[in-house]
């Protein structure tokens, strides 16, 4: 038997600040993104008819007419894809080539029209060359080709190109992605008719981001808010992130619950996609926020190994171990292992934590056509934090405390243990029609025994009281997303359908006790009171024992059709049902709804090859778990979302630009009844809060702007505001979103002889916020950081990150109340790094 022939493409490729700080940042944020245009339109215009870069769907290919072999070579490397060729099936075959816009499958049909073969697979991008069902290929050809490969070996040939895998961004250099899988299969950026921003792998490591308030704070649009604890509550135009996707698998993520606050490694993660605005369609009840979907690292087509170290401020240390590959002969089966460890002090004096995190991931080529996949991690942290932050003085001004102010006890600790399953398989009909299902579980568990301290404090530091928590917190995430997606022409026109169905559940078993001590004084913090333990503290206090079981059903789908060549219409609907269920040991609350619809639409038009404009609307749909005084649970957000935008995928890909105008308006949403009292487990209870609306507009630019140059810039103008309530009308209603907002961040590599080089830098901006009980203004900041990398030789690089450049002392977006959760954010900060790849 002849040795096969391949082409392939590698993965991998080798106190408040003067508005006029704060204004500066922002122009120029958008000046950087009023370049980029200018820039990436040049680039375009002098490009002229070459072959460009793969687009998701379809793109431009000029192929020549001529060997077959050649031809598909070639056309593989255009598309960033690979196929495999047996020398008998190609020899003496020609093709008169392919000139024009196509599909990847459409393309290698056009290429083998005529000759009996066919391009069969496209798992990652990976395709094998065949005979048409029923044939052998041309007759003539084969018993041609028989007699010359007769005793000939043929070497494998290697065909390269730069390009990416579609939405994979490990090992691009990227800071932009050509696609995105968050609304199921892979869609370029400019075909979304909603905002999308993409937190790739290269971003990831040159910014040191390795937690989940890491992405939030570096995403267009995002607000990360402190909990009580080490974990966030995430915001996108003023409303929290309720449900997250793992894989494109939807679950609730932010049910109200002590355990419950988002905490997510991102050391094993490719890239995090976010969608802005109401994401209901495909997950159901959700937040008009929108949603993230966290898509894991996969084992690569050539063996990679990478170790990395780090080093930094206040003791800290890392090191991690990144390794995959295929694991046979064949490809078929490829492999990936990450493990990570982190620990380290704080700015924050006792406090410390330790982490270590565990990955490993299997990808199984079953055939030609079906790809399954499964993969475990876990995260296990054991530390000693820092609960609830600082109180402020009774009027609500600062009391200027140092920033490594601690009002825990020696003896605090808490630990964090998640693990999560995830799996999945996907069947290829054929290049047009697919089918995937895919499953999530994750188990978490929170516990904790803490010292905090809050209260109303005096100007001499009286006031103030020490509080007792233990904390026992379980968690249980599952869900399961089956789609079919395909394409078809009908009535002269194109078509494209996703028809799915998902069930998530998440049930909680908890419980809490805490007890409070008068007396107690800011400036003279006792960190060495007594031991305590949960029944000692139970004993004394108060203990709390609930449990969630949250679930929901539903069935989805979406229908594009290009109506015009410019013009293509989104619609797109889901049922949902759901059943939510509190309980304590002495009462329990429900909540059901059957056969809830959440209808879409959208307009895409294609302005030109590379600029399309877009609007979209769509149904809000949230589930609450507040309870009223009563005791009954709030009922759901309703509400409608509309979305204008032009989006613009530029200079062959490497660049995507966005600008969005965007509206919500909804009722019903539980805020808290301060007439009633503490009466719900010594805390207030919810009331609906009327009609609220939300508006603003977004930008955003990202990619290689200039060659050597990658850029992130986003900027955020959002209000919200109360339309009707009884209390309310007419104040703010989202008291943490800031009406300013900017991310930005570069990296550039020098030309020339300092190409070993390459500096970045950016900053992070925002307006003034406010306090969460109204009494105060949180001010704004701007906060610098850089980073300078050498790369030593072709298998070491080292790299300097400095965060927080000027020092700057301010407090960070939380739950900041007269009487506690008033962070600082981190100080200025250091972090060095090795990174070592050797060459396999």
């Amino acid at each position: 038997m002849s040795p096969r022939r391949t082409a392939l493409l590698p993965l991998s490729l080798s106190h408040r600040p003067s508005r006029s700080v704060l204004e500066l940042a922002v122009h120029s944020a958008l000046l950087a993104m009023i370049c980029t245009v200018g820039t990436a339109q040049a680039q375009s215009a002098s490009a002229g008819n070459a072959a460009r870069a793969p687009v998701l769907v379809t793109q431009h290919h000029a192929i020549a007419a001529g060997p077959l072999d050649a031809a598909l070579a070639n056309f593989a490397a255009s598309a960033g894809v690979s196929i495999t060729m047996p020398p008998a099936l190609v020899q003496g075959k020609t093709t008169p080539g392919l000139q024009g816009t196509y599909s990847v499958g459409e393309g290698f049909a056009r290429l083998l029209a005529g000759s009996g073969l066919e391009a069969a697979g496209g798992a990652g991008g990976a395709y094998a060359l065949r005979p048409v069902a029923g044939t052998t290929g041309n007759a003539a050809d084969d018993s041609s080709n028989a007699m010359r490969g007769a005793g000939t070996t043929l070497a494998p040939v290697t065909v390269t190109a730069r390009a990416e895998q579609g939405a994979t961004t490990d090992g691009t250099r990227a800071y932009t992605s050509r696609a995105v899988t968050v609304g199921k299969g892979e869609q370029a950026l400019k075909d979304i008719p909603q905002s999308v921003s993409v937190l790739t792998r290269q971003r990831m490591d040159d910014q040191n981001l390795t937690s989940l308030a890491d992405a939030v704070n570096n995403t267009t649009g995002l607000v990360a808010t402190q909990g009580v604890g080490a974990g966030i509550a995430v915001t996108a135009r003023g409303f929290m992130i309720d449900s997250m996707q793992y894989d494109g698998v939807p679950v609730p993520r932010n049910t109200y619950s002590l355990g419950n606050w988002g905490s997510e490694s991102l050391v094993f993660y490719d890239r995090v996609e976010v969608l802005r605005g109401a994401a209901g369609l495909l997950q159901g009840g959700g937040s008009p926020g929108g949603t993230i979907n966290f898509v894991r690292k996969r084992g690569q087509a050539e063996p990679t190994v990478t170790l990395t170290g780090k080093a930094g401020s206040w003791d800290s240390y890392g090191a991690q171990l990144d390794a995959g590959g295929p694991l046979n002969k064949e490809g078929s089966l490829r492999g990936r292992v990450v493990v990570d460890e982190d620990r380290g002090h704080s700015h924050i004096d006792y406090v410390w934590q330790r982490s270590r995190t565990l990955y490993a991931a299997l990808d199984y080529d079953i055939d030609a056509d079906t790809t399954v996949g499964i993969g475990i991690s876990n995260k296990r942290t054991r530390s000693r934090p820092s609960f609830v932050g600082l109180p402020r003085f009774s009027d609500g001004s600062d009391i200027g405390l140092p920033r490594s102010t601690y009002t825990g006890a020696s003896w605090n600790r808490a630990l964090n243990d998640q693990t999560a399953v995830y799996a999945d398989a996907e069947h290829r009909f054929n290049d047009r029609w697919t089918v995937k299902a895919s499953a999530f579980g994750m188990n978490e568990q929170n516990t904790s025994v803490h010292q905090r301290m809050a209260g109303t404090i005096s100007r001499s530091g009286a006031g103030a009281m020490y509080g007792d928590f233990s904390t026992d917190l379980n968690g249980q995430h599952r869900g399961l997303d089956v789609y079919l997606r395909g394409r078809f022409e009908a009535l002269s026109m194109s078509h494209e359908v996703t028809l799915g169905a998902n069930v998530s559940r998440y049930t909680t078993n908890d419980r809490y006790a805490r007890a409070w001590t008068t007396g107690a004084n800011i400036f003279n913090i006792n960190h060495d009171r007594p031991w305590q333990d949960h029944a000692s503290i139970a004993a004394r206090g108060v203990q709390v024992i609930s449990q969630y079981d949250v679930r929901q059903e539903g069935i989805y789908g979406a229908w594009r059709a290009k109506l015009a060549e410019p013009l293509t219409m989104i619609l797109g609907g889901r049922v949902s049902w759901y059943d939510q269920v509190y309980a304590e040991p002495t009462s329990e609350s429900a909540q059901r709804k059957s056969a809830r619809p959440t209808p879409y639409a959208g307009l895409v038009y294609a302005l030109s090859p590379q600029w399309s404009a877009y609007t979209s609307y769509s149904d809000v749909f949230e589930l609450q778990s507040a309870r009223t005084a009563s005791g009954a649970v709030i009922k759901p957000i309703t509400g409608t979302n509309l979305e204008l935008g032009i989006k613009g995928e530029l200079a062959d890909g490497r660049i995507n630009t966005s600008l969005a105008l965007f509206r919500y308006e909804h009722r019903d949403r539980a805020v808290p009844d301060y007439a009633s009292g503490m009466i719900c487990n010594n805390a207030y209870c919810s009331t609906a809060a009327g009609k609220v609306r939300s508006q603003g507009v977004e930008a955003e630019v990202s990619g290689e702007v200039l060659r050597g140059l990658q850029l992130f810039a986003g900027y955020t103008y959002n209000t919200s505001k109360f339309l009707d309530d009884p209390v309310n009308e007419g104040r703010v209603f989202s008291t943490w979103t800031p009406r300013h907002l900017v991310k930005l961040w570069a990296d550039y590599r020098l030309p020339g002889a300092l190409d070993k080089f390459s500096v970045g830098g950016g900053v992070n901006a925002q307006s003034h916020a406010l306090s969460y009980d109204r009494v105060f203004k949180v001010p704004g900041f701007s906060i610098w950081n850089a980073r300078v990398a050498y790369q030593l030789n072709d298998e070491v690089a080292l790299a300097l990150n400095v965060n927080n450049l000027s020092d700057k002392r301010y407090y960070i977006p939380s739950y900041n109340s007269v009487s506690g959760n008033n962070y600082y954010g981190t100080p200025r900060s250091v972090m060095f790094t090795v990174k070592y790849t050797p060459k396999l």
